[in-house]
Protein backbone atom coordinates (compact mmCIF):
# COMPACT_ATOMS: atom_id res chain seq x y z
CA UNK A 1 0.00 0.00 0.00
CA UNK A 2 1.26 3.33 -0.78
CA UNK A 3 2.73 5.67 2.18
CA UNK A 4 -0.35 8.32 1.13
CA UNK A 5 -2.24 6.87 4.52
CA UNK A 6 -1.17 4.59 7.19
CA UNK A 7 -3.42 1.95 5.96
CA UNK A 8 -1.41 -0.99 8.53
CA UNK A 9 -1.62 -4.58 8.21
CA UNK A 10 -2.27 -4.90 11.58
CA UNK A 11 -5.62 -3.32 11.21
CA UNK A 12 -6.45 -5.47 8.34
CA UNK A 13 -8.72 -8.64 9.06
CA UNK A 14 -6.88 -12.41 9.04
CA UNK A 15 -8.24 -15.23 7.02
CA UNK A 16 -10.29 -16.96 9.37
CA UNK A 17 -13.72 -17.72 9.53
CA UNK A 18 -14.18 -14.24 10.98
CA UNK A 19 -13.97 -13.00 7.53
CA UNK A 20 -15.66 -14.14 3.92
CA UNK A 21 -15.91 -12.56 0.65
CA UNK A 22 -19.17 -11.84 -0.50
CA UNK A 23 -20.76 -13.25 -4.16
CA UNK A 24 -21.19 -10.55 -6.38
CA UNK A 25 -22.14 -12.02 -9.33
CA UNK A 26 -25.97 -13.23 -9.88
CA UNK A 27 -24.17 -16.32 -11.30
CA UNK A 28 -21.65 -16.84 -8.14
CA UNK A 29 -24.71 -15.98 -5.56
CA UNK A 30 -27.24 -18.73 -7.41
CA UNK A 31 -24.77 -21.28 -7.70
CA UNK A 32 -24.59 -20.83 -3.64
CA UNK A 33 -28.34 -21.29 -3.67
CA UNK A 34 -28.03 -24.14 -6.12
CA UNK A 35 -25.38 -25.97 -3.24
CA UNK A 36 -27.53 -25.51 -0.35
CA UNK A 37 -30.55 -27.15 -2.26
CA UNK A 38 -27.81 -29.99 -3.48
CA UNK A 39 -26.93 -29.96 0.48
CA UNK A 40 -30.13 -30.70 1.70
CA UNK A 41 -30.85 -33.52 -0.56
CA UNK A 42 -27.41 -34.96 0.27
CA UNK A 43 -28.62 -34.70 3.81
CA UNK A 44 -32.04 -36.00 3.10
CA UNK A 45 -30.55 -39.30 1.42
CA UNK A 46 -27.97 -39.86 4.08
CA UNK A 47 -30.36 -39.16 7.06
CA UNK A 48 -33.06 -41.45 5.36
CA UNK A 49 -30.67 -44.55 5.55
CA UNK A 50 -29.84 -44.43 8.34
CA UNK A 51 -33.13 -44.14 9.88
CA UNK A 52 -34.17 -46.89 7.28
CA UNK A 53 -31.30 -49.34 9.14
CA UNK A 54 -32.89 -48.60 12.66
CA UNK A 55 -36.16 -49.86 11.38
CA UNK A 56 -37.76 -46.56 11.36
CA UNK A 57 -40.25 -45.76 8.30
CA UNK A 58 -39.04 -41.77 8.71
CA UNK A 59 -41.45 -39.63 7.12
CA UNK A 60 -39.95 -36.47 3.87
CA UNK A 61 -41.31 -34.28 6.11
CA UNK A 62 -39.01 -35.60 9.31
CA UNK A 63 -35.89 -36.20 6.49
CA UNK A 64 -36.55 -32.24 5.67
CA UNK A 65 -36.53 -30.83 9.05
CA UNK A 66 -33.58 -31.66 10.56
CA UNK A 67 -31.26 -29.64 12.25
CA UNK A 68 -27.98 -30.12 9.72
CA UNK A 69 -30.95 -29.08 7.02
CA UNK A 70 -31.34 -25.60 9.11
CA UNK A 71 -28.16 -25.00 9.89
CA UNK A 72 -27.17 -25.49 5.98
CA UNK A 73 -29.79 -23.12 4.99
CA UNK A 74 -28.69 -20.65 7.57
CA UNK A 75 -24.77 -21.22 6.79
CA UNK A 76 -25.53 -20.10 2.99
CA UNK A 77 -27.70 -17.02 4.00
CA UNK A 78 -25.12 -15.84 6.04
CA UNK A 79 -22.33 -16.46 3.17
CA UNK A 80 -24.75 -14.50 0.64
CA UNK A 81 -25.51 -11.51 3.17
CA UNK A 82 -27.64 -8.37 1.46
CA UNK A 83 -30.93 -9.78 0.58
CA UNK A 84 -30.62 -13.23 0.95
CA UNK A 85 -29.61 -12.54 4.85
CA UNK A 86 -32.13 -10.25 5.09
CA UNK A 87 -35.23 -12.53 3.96
CA UNK A 88 -33.82 -15.30 6.63
CA UNK A 89 -33.88 -12.60 9.31
CA UNK A 90 -37.51 -11.68 8.51
CA UNK A 91 -38.79 -14.61 8.34
CA UNK A 92 -36.98 -15.55 11.38
CA UNK A 93 -38.44 -12.17 13.08
CA UNK A 94 -41.91 -12.32 12.02
CA UNK A 95 -42.85 -16.18 11.71
CA UNK A 96 -40.62 -17.49 14.79
CA UNK A 97 -43.51 -19.13 16.27
CA UNK A 98 -44.88 -21.23 13.15
CA UNK A 99 -41.06 -22.27 12.39
CA UNK A 100 -39.93 -25.83 12.74
CA UNK A 101 -37.67 -25.28 16.10
CA UNK A 102 -34.31 -26.30 14.21
CA UNK A 103 -35.42 -23.68 11.28
CA UNK A 104 -36.19 -21.19 14.15
CA UNK A 105 -33.43 -21.41 16.37
CA UNK A 106 -30.84 -20.99 13.55
CA UNK A 107 -32.42 -18.26 11.42
CA UNK A 108 -32.51 -16.34 14.29
CA UNK A 109 -28.58 -16.50 14.31
CA UNK A 110 -28.61 -14.31 10.82
CA UNK A 111 -29.53 -11.11 13.30
CA UNK A 112 -26.27 -11.28 14.87
CA UNK A 113 -24.31 -13.67 12.43
CA UNK A 114 -22.75 -11.30 9.64
CA UNK A 115 -19.34 -11.96 8.33
CA UNK A 116 -16.95 -9.16 7.43
CA UNK A 117 -15.69 -9.18 3.97
CA UNK A 118 -11.96 -9.45 2.98
CA UNK A 119 -9.56 -6.00 2.56
CA UNK A 120 -9.24 -6.66 -1.10
CA UNK A 121 -13.21 -6.46 -1.39
CA UNK A 122 -13.12 -3.42 0.41
CA UNK A 123 -10.36 -1.95 -1.58
CA UNK A 124 -12.70 -2.84 -4.54
CA UNK A 125 -15.98 -0.82 -3.54
CA UNK A 126 -13.66 2.13 -2.45
CA UNK A 127 -11.81 2.66 -5.51
CA UNK A 128 -15.86 2.25 -7.29
CA UNK A 129 -16.84 5.13 -5.39
CA UNK A 130 -13.81 7.59 -4.50
CA UNK A 131 -11.77 7.18 -7.52
CA UNK A 132 -7.87 5.51 -7.32
CA UNK A 133 -5.96 8.54 -5.33
CA UNK A 134 -8.84 7.98 -2.65
CA UNK A 135 -5.98 7.40 0.32
CA UNK A 136 -4.58 10.86 -0.22
CA UNK A 137 -7.28 12.78 1.71
CA UNK A 138 -7.10 9.81 5.02
CA UNK A 139 -4.04 9.72 7.42
CA UNK A 140 -5.70 6.34 8.86
CA UNK A 141 -7.87 3.95 7.51
CA UNK A 142 -8.77 0.81 9.63
CA UNK A 143 -9.46 -2.31 7.64
CA UNK A 144 -10.61 -4.72 10.58
CA UNK A 145 -14.42 -3.10 10.68
CA UNK A 146 -16.30 -1.95 13.75
CA UNK A 147 -19.02 -3.99 13.14
CA UNK A 148 -20.74 -6.12 10.28
CA UNK A 149 -24.61 -7.02 9.10
CA UNK A 150 -26.81 -7.71 6.31
CA UNK A 151 -26.47 -5.09 3.81
CA UNK A 152 -22.39 -3.56 4.94
CA UNK A 153 -20.15 -3.07 7.35
CA UNK A 154 -18.70 0.11 9.25
CA UNK A 155 -14.98 0.85 9.33
CA UNK A 156 -13.16 3.99 11.28
CA UNK A 157 -10.76 6.65 9.43
CA UNK A 158 -9.48 9.82 10.14
CA UNK A 159 -8.65 12.03 7.19
CA UNK A 160 -6.05 14.51 6.59
CA UNK A 161 -8.04 17.74 7.83
CA UNK A 162 -8.95 16.36 11.18
CA UNK A 163 -12.29 14.35 10.55
CA UNK A 164 -12.84 11.52 13.05
CA UNK A 165 -15.34 9.32 10.67
CA UNK A 166 -17.24 5.99 10.66
CA UNK A 167 -17.39 4.58 7.02
CA UNK A 168 -20.41 2.61 6.26
CA UNK A 169 -19.29 0.17 3.35
CA UNK A 170 -21.77 -1.83 0.99
CA UNK A 171 -21.17 -4.97 0.30
CA UNK A 172 -20.78 -5.53 -3.79
CA UNK A 173 -23.52 -6.84 -5.29
CA UNK A 174 -26.43 -6.13 -2.83
CA UNK A 175 -28.19 -3.56 -4.96
CA UNK A 176 -28.37 -5.27 -8.57
CA UNK A 177 -29.21 -8.51 -6.63
CA UNK A 178 -32.29 -8.04 -4.71
CA UNK A 179 -35.39 -9.07 -6.45
CA UNK A 180 -33.54 -12.27 -7.36
CA UNK A 181 -32.03 -12.85 -4.12
CA UNK A 182 -35.21 -12.57 -2.72
CA UNK A 183 -37.14 -14.90 -5.24
CA UNK A 184 -34.54 -17.31 -5.33
CA UNK A 185 -34.27 -18.16 -1.56
CA UNK A 186 -38.25 -18.23 -0.42
CA UNK A 187 -38.14 -20.18 -3.92
CA UNK A 188 -35.60 -22.89 -2.21
CA UNK A 189 -36.92 -22.54 0.99
CA UNK A 190 -40.60 -23.37 0.03
CA UNK A 191 -39.08 -26.28 -2.35
CA UNK A 192 -37.33 -27.65 0.44
CA UNK A 193 -40.33 -27.93 2.65
CA UNK A 194 -38.37 -25.99 5.47
CA UNK A 195 -41.28 -23.76 5.34
CA UNK A 196 -44.85 -24.83 6.87
CA UNK A 197 -47.17 -25.86 4.00
CA UNK A 198 -49.98 -23.20 3.72
CA UNK A 199 -47.52 -20.15 4.92
CA UNK A 200 -48.12 -17.04 2.85
CA UNK A 201 -44.58 -15.44 3.05
CA UNK A 202 -45.87 -13.26 0.38
CA UNK A 203 -46.02 -10.29 1.97
CA UNK A 204 -42.80 -10.69 3.94
CA UNK A 205 -41.04 -10.66 0.48
CA UNK A 206 -42.63 -7.72 -0.91
CA UNK A 207 -41.31 -6.20 2.40
CA UNK A 208 -37.80 -7.58 1.95
CA UNK A 209 -37.51 -6.05 -1.38
CA UNK A 210 -38.70 -2.66 -0.51
CA UNK A 211 -36.53 -2.91 2.65
CA UNK A 212 -33.54 -3.99 0.81
CA UNK A 213 -33.69 -0.95 -1.49
CA UNK A 214 -34.12 1.71 1.15
CA UNK A 215 -31.07 0.25 3.12
CA UNK A 216 -29.09 -0.22 0.04
CA UNK A 217 -29.19 3.58 -0.79
CA UNK A 218 -26.93 5.22 1.22
CA UNK A 219 -27.74 8.78 0.33
CA UNK A 220 -31.35 8.13 1.22
CA UNK A 221 -30.14 7.03 4.57
CA UNK A 222 -27.93 10.20 5.08
CA UNK A 223 -31.32 12.12 4.04
CA UNK A 224 -32.86 10.65 7.12
CA UNK A 225 -29.87 10.85 9.03
CA UNK A 226 -30.08 14.63 8.75
CA UNK A 227 -33.26 14.73 8.97
CA UNK A 228 -33.13 13.15 12.35
CA UNK A 229 -30.79 15.38 13.77
CA UNK A 230 -32.46 18.41 12.88
CA UNK A 231 -36.00 16.89 14.04
CA UNK A 232 -34.32 16.12 17.74
CA UNK A 233 -32.37 19.30 17.87
CA UNK A 234 -34.43 20.59 20.74
CA UNK A 235 -33.24 16.83 22.67
CA UNK A 236 -29.76 17.37 23.56
CA UNK A 237 -30.07 13.38 25.21
CA UNK A 238 -29.72 11.91 22.17
CA UNK A 239 -27.46 12.20 20.12
CA UNK A 240 -26.70 11.48 16.22
CA UNK A 241 -23.47 11.31 13.89
CA UNK A 242 -23.04 14.23 11.26
CA UNK A 243 -23.50 13.14 7.67
CA UNK A 244 -20.07 13.72 5.72
CA UNK A 245 -21.66 14.39 1.84
CA UNK A 246 -18.36 14.89 0.17
CA UNK A 247 -17.39 11.25 0.68
CA UNK A 248 -21.35 9.56 0.82
CA UNK A 249 -22.51 7.72 -2.48
CA UNK A 250 -25.38 5.43 -2.45
CA UNK A 251 -22.74 2.53 -1.79
CA UNK A 252 -20.20 4.42 1.05
CA UNK A 253 -21.78 6.08 3.93
CA UNK A 254 -19.56 8.65 6.04
CA UNK A 255 -20.06 9.76 9.29
CA UNK A 256 -19.07 11.35 12.12
CA UNK A 257 -17.36 9.07 14.59
CA UNK A 258 -19.50 8.81 18.02
CA UNK A 259 -18.07 6.63 20.78
CA UNK A 260 -20.31 5.24 22.98
CA UNK A 261 -20.51 1.65 24.80
CA UNK A 262 -23.09 -1.16 23.49
CA UNK A 263 -26.73 -0.37 24.97
CA UNK A 264 -26.20 -3.83 26.52
CA UNK A 265 -23.35 -2.66 28.87
CA UNK A 266 -25.63 -0.90 30.68
CA UNK A 267 -26.82 -3.91 32.58
CA UNK A 268 -24.37 -3.00 34.93
CA UNK A 269 -25.76 0.53 35.16
CA UNK A 270 -27.81 1.77 38.42
CA UNK A 271 -31.70 0.92 38.14
CA UNK A 272 -32.40 4.52 37.65
CA UNK A 273 -29.93 4.47 34.65
CA UNK A 274 -31.57 2.00 33.07
CA UNK A 275 -35.18 3.34 33.73
CA UNK A 276 -33.74 6.73 31.92
CA UNK A 277 -32.93 4.78 29.08
CA UNK A 278 -35.64 3.15 28.31
CA UNK A 279 -38.03 5.50 28.53
CA UNK A 280 -35.80 8.08 26.29
CA UNK A 281 -36.15 5.26 23.99
CA UNK A 282 -40.06 4.50 24.27
CA UNK A 283 -40.54 8.48 24.07
CA UNK A 284 -38.36 8.53 20.97
CA UNK A 285 -40.48 6.01 19.47
CA UNK A 286 -43.61 7.71 20.22
CA UNK A 287 -42.61 11.07 19.25
CA UNK A 288 -41.43 8.89 15.72
CA UNK A 289 -45.04 7.87 15.63
CA UNK A 290 -47.07 10.64 16.60
CA UNK A 291 -45.30 13.96 15.69
CA UNK A 292 -42.72 13.08 13.46
CA UNK A 293 -44.72 10.58 11.43
CA UNK A 294 -41.62 9.35 10.64
CA UNK A 295 -40.11 5.92 12.28
CA UNK A 296 -36.82 3.99 12.22
CA UNK A 297 -38.64 0.74 12.19
CA UNK A 298 -35.26 -1.91 12.71
CA UNK A 299 -35.45 -2.87 16.24
CA UNK A 300 -31.68 -3.96 16.64
CA UNK A 301 -30.16 -3.29 19.71
CA UNK A 302 -27.03 -2.75 17.86
CA UNK A 303 -28.49 0.62 15.99
CA UNK A 304 -28.15 2.26 19.94
CA UNK A 305 -25.00 3.17 22.27
CA UNK A 306 -24.97 5.08 25.46
CA UNK A 307 -21.96 7.70 26.15
CA UNK A 308 -22.48 7.37 30.30
CA UNK A 309 -19.87 10.43 30.25
CA UNK A 310 -22.53 12.75 28.32
CA UNK A 311 -25.41 10.15 29.69
CA UNK A 312 -26.58 10.74 25.68
CA UNK A 313 -28.16 7.93 23.84
CA UNK A 314 -26.50 7.87 20.70
CA UNK A 315 -28.11 6.86 17.81
CA UNK A 316 -26.96 4.81 14.87
CA UNK A 317 -28.10 3.33 11.39
CA UNK A 318 -31.48 5.10 9.70
CA UNK A 319 -31.58 2.67 6.85
CA UNK A 320 -35.12 1.39 7.54
CA UNK A 321 -36.57 4.78 8.25
CA UNK A 322 -40.55 4.54 6.70
CA UNK A 323 -42.85 6.98 6.71
CA UNK A 324 -45.85 7.16 8.18
CA UNK A 325 -49.54 8.34 6.97
CA UNK A 326 -51.68 10.30 9.79
CA UNK A 327 -54.06 8.28 9.41
CA UNK A 328 -51.67 5.26 10.69
CA UNK A 329 -51.12 7.44 13.44
CA UNK A 330 -54.81 8.27 14.05
CA UNK A 331 -55.94 4.39 14.31
CA UNK A 332 -52.69 3.51 15.95
CA UNK A 333 -53.35 6.20 18.24
CA UNK A 334 -57.02 4.96 19.24
CA UNK A 335 -55.94 1.66 19.69
CA UNK A 336 -53.53 2.87 22.29
CA UNK A 337 -56.44 4.86 24.18
CA UNK A 338 -58.86 1.80 23.66
CA UNK A 339 -56.79 -0.37 25.55
CA UNK A 340 -55.90 1.86 28.22
CA UNK A 341 -59.63 2.48 28.60
CA UNK A 342 -60.30 -1.65 28.55
CA UNK A 343 -62.75 -1.52 25.66
CA UNK A 344 -62.30 -4.01 24.07
CA UNK A 345 -65.30 -2.93 21.43
CA UNK A 346 -63.05 0.10 20.30
CA UNK A 347 -60.11 -1.58 20.23
CA UNK A 348 -62.08 -4.07 17.95
CA UNK A 349 -62.77 -1.12 15.45
CA UNK A 350 -59.29 0.71 15.69
CA UNK A 351 -58.15 -3.05 14.96
CA UNK A 352 -60.28 -3.12 11.85
CA UNK A 353 -59.06 0.48 10.47
CA UNK A 354 -55.27 -0.54 10.67
CA UNK A 355 -56.12 -4.26 8.83
CA UNK A 356 -55.23 -6.29 11.64
CA UNK A 357 -58.87 -7.59 10.96
CA UNK A 358 -61.88 -7.83 8.80
CA UNK A 359 -65.64 -8.06 7.68
CA UNK A 360 -64.30 -11.98 6.40
CA UNK A 361 -62.61 -12.22 9.73
CA UNK A 362 -64.36 -14.67 12.13
CA UNK A 363 -65.61 -14.08 15.39
CA UNK A 364 -63.51 -16.53 16.98
CA UNK A 365 -60.56 -15.22 15.11
CA UNK A 366 -61.21 -11.25 16.50
CA UNK A 367 -61.26 -12.31 19.80
CA UNK A 368 -58.61 -13.76 19.79
CA UNK A 369 -56.71 -11.16 18.07
CA UNK A 370 -58.24 -8.87 21.12
CA UNK A 371 -56.37 -11.31 23.62
CA UNK A 372 -53.02 -10.98 21.88
CA UNK A 373 -53.33 -7.10 21.47
CA UNK A 374 -54.12 -6.53 25.66
CA UNK A 375 -51.40 -8.93 26.23
CA UNK A 376 -49.16 -6.72 24.19
CA UNK A 377 -50.20 -3.44 25.56
CA UNK A 378 -50.07 -4.26 28.82
CA UNK A 379 -47.08 -2.19 29.28
CA UNK A 380 -49.67 1.15 28.30
CA UNK A 381 -51.98 -0.06 30.72
CA UNK A 382 -50.49 0.24 33.89
CA UNK A 383 -50.06 3.28 35.40
CA UNK A 384 -47.18 4.50 37.51
CA UNK A 385 -44.18 2.40 35.61
CA UNK A 386 -44.49 -1.20 34.14
CA UNK A 387 -41.56 -3.44 35.41
CA UNK A 388 -40.04 -4.84 32.26
CA UNK A 389 -37.79 -7.13 34.20
CA UNK A 390 -40.34 -9.21 36.36
CA UNK A 391 -42.50 -9.74 32.97
CA UNK A 392 -43.74 -12.76 31.05
CA UNK A 393 -45.02 -10.67 28.30
CA UNK A 394 -43.02 -12.05 25.57
CA UNK A 395 -44.29 -15.63 26.42
CA UNK A 396 -47.78 -15.05 27.11
CA UNK A 397 -48.05 -13.42 23.84
CA UNK A 398 -46.10 -16.24 22.17
CA UNK A 399 -48.49 -18.56 23.72
CA UNK A 400 -51.45 -16.92 22.04
CA UNK A 401 -49.73 -16.29 19.11
CA UNK A 402 -48.86 -19.88 18.45
CA UNK A 403 -52.39 -20.81 19.17
CA UNK A 404 -54.12 -18.55 16.56
CA UNK A 405 -51.16 -19.44 14.17
CA UNK A 406 -52.22 -22.93 14.38
CA UNK A 407 -56.08 -22.44 13.32
CA UNK A 408 -55.55 -22.71 9.26
CA UNK A 409 -58.90 -20.49 8.76
CA UNK A 410 -57.46 -17.56 10.05
CA UNK A 411 -54.62 -16.11 7.23
CA UNK A 412 -54.98 -12.58 7.72
CA UNK A 413 -51.71 -10.52 7.99
CA UNK A 414 -51.56 -6.88 8.71
CA UNK A 415 -49.96 -4.22 6.31
CA UNK A 416 -46.04 -4.36 6.38
CA UNK A 417 -45.53 -0.77 7.85
CA UNK A 418 -48.17 -2.19 10.89
CA UNK A 419 -45.96 -5.17 11.06
CA UNK A 420 -42.75 -2.88 11.65
CA UNK A 421 -44.58 -0.82 13.70
CA UNK A 422 -45.58 -3.95 15.42
CA UNK A 423 -41.91 -4.88 15.73
CA UNK A 424 -39.95 -1.85 16.85
CA UNK A 425 -41.89 -1.84 19.83
CA UNK A 426 -41.78 -5.09 20.57
CA UNK A 427 -37.81 -4.70 20.10
CA UNK A 428 -37.80 -2.12 22.62
CA UNK A 429 -40.02 -4.43 24.88
CA UNK A 430 -36.95 -6.97 24.54
CA UNK A 431 -34.72 -4.80 25.26
CA UNK A 432 -36.20 -2.99 28.40
CA UNK A 433 -36.80 -6.68 29.50
CA UNK A 434 -33.16 -7.73 29.19
CA UNK A 435 -32.36 -4.36 30.77
CA UNK A 436 -34.78 -4.96 33.67
CA UNK A 437 -36.13 -1.53 33.78
CA UNK A 438 -39.10 0.34 35.12
CA UNK A 439 -41.33 2.21 32.55
CA UNK A 440 -44.28 4.44 32.85
CA UNK A 441 -45.57 4.32 29.21
CA UNK A 442 -48.64 5.26 30.37
CA UNK A 443 -47.68 8.36 30.99
CA UNK A 444 -45.60 8.58 28.48
CA UNK A 445 -48.33 7.67 25.75
CA UNK A 446 -50.84 10.04 27.34
CA UNK A 447 -48.04 12.43 27.07
CA UNK A 448 -47.92 11.97 23.60
CA UNK A 449 -51.30 10.92 22.42
CA UNK A 450 -52.50 15.05 23.98
CA UNK A 451 -50.50 16.55 21.02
Amino acid sequence: MHQKAALNKQDEPRASSATLAVPSGRGSRLMRLGWMATGIAGNMMAEGARQLAQGKRPSVTDLLLTPANARRVANQLAKLRGAAMKVGQLISMESGDLLPPALAEILGRLREDARAMPRDQVMQVLLANWGPDWEKQFKHFSFAPLAAASIGQVHRAQTRNGRDLAIKIQYPGVRESIDSDVDNVAGLLRLSGLLPKGMDIKPLLRDAKRQLRDEADYIREGNYLQQYGELLADAPQYRLPQRHSDLTTRSVLAMDFVPGAPIETLLEATQAERDRVMTLLFALLLREVFEFRLVQTDPNFANYRYDSEHQQLVLLDFGATRPYKARMALDFGRLIKAAMAADRAAMQVAFKAIGYIDDSTQEKHRQAVLDIATQALEPFCQQGGYDFGASDLPQRIRSQAMALGLEREFIQIPPTDVMLLQRKFGGLYLLAIRLGARVDLHGLAKAALLQ
